[in-house]
């Protein structure tokens, strides 16, 4: 199914609502800021599912997910470089390089929007049309006094309608990020 711009506002609707319910839930501690200047470099790992949307396509079906992603911290004003790993449990890998942001509400919640192209290979899994892929998602993370964090990632994998197949799929994971101070 391609990306429309239907499910494009779809998509931001929903990352703005969480934005404002944790900006109304407590007005008196929103602290909203943006980036994280200053923060550590981090190794993240997660486990998950891959291919959560029910469908009829040959190959298709939930898998396990596993990941290990490496954040430079920011390097660019508010945005920093990610490069990593999705290994999933029928033998699929995404290797990609991407960008994030931190939104900070408050000291400890953060909203990470990112966006990463790589190279896919679906193993005995899921089919996605390309050996491209380009991945949007989020995290909504605790960050802790030490600087690490937990929290849950939600991604769409897609070729973006560069091939005729071009099914997409979705992924959650639980993540940890380790601060790292080289």
């Amino acid at each position: 199914m391609p990306v429309t711009l239907s499910r494009l506002a779809k998509y931001v609707a929903g990352v703005l609502a969480v934005a404002a319910t944790a900006l109304l839930a407590r007005p008196a501690a929103a602290q909203l800021s943006l980036g994280s200047p200053g923060g550590p470099q981090r190794l993240e790992l997660g486990a998950g599912a891959f291919d959560i949307t029910p469908s009829n396509r040959p190959y298709a079906g939930t898998q396990g997910d596993f990941r290990a992603e490496y954040h430079f911290g920011d390097l660019l004003w508010v945005v920093s470089p990610m490069v990593g790993l999705d290994v999933t449990t029928r033998g699929g890998t995404y290797l990609y390089g991407g960008f994030g942001f931190d939104v900070n509400f408050g000291p400890h919640w953060v909203l990470t929007p990112n966006g990463a192209v790589g190279w896919y290979q679906h193993g005995s899994g899921t089919v996605l049309g390309s050996w491209f892929e380009f991945r949007t998602g989020a995290e909504f993370d605790y960050k802790f006094d030490d600087q690490s964090r937990l929290g849950v990632a939600v991604h769409h994998i897609s070729n973006a309608g560069l091939t005729k197949v071009n099914p997409g799929e979705q992924s959650v994971l639980l993540v940890y990020q380790l601060p790292l101070h080289w």
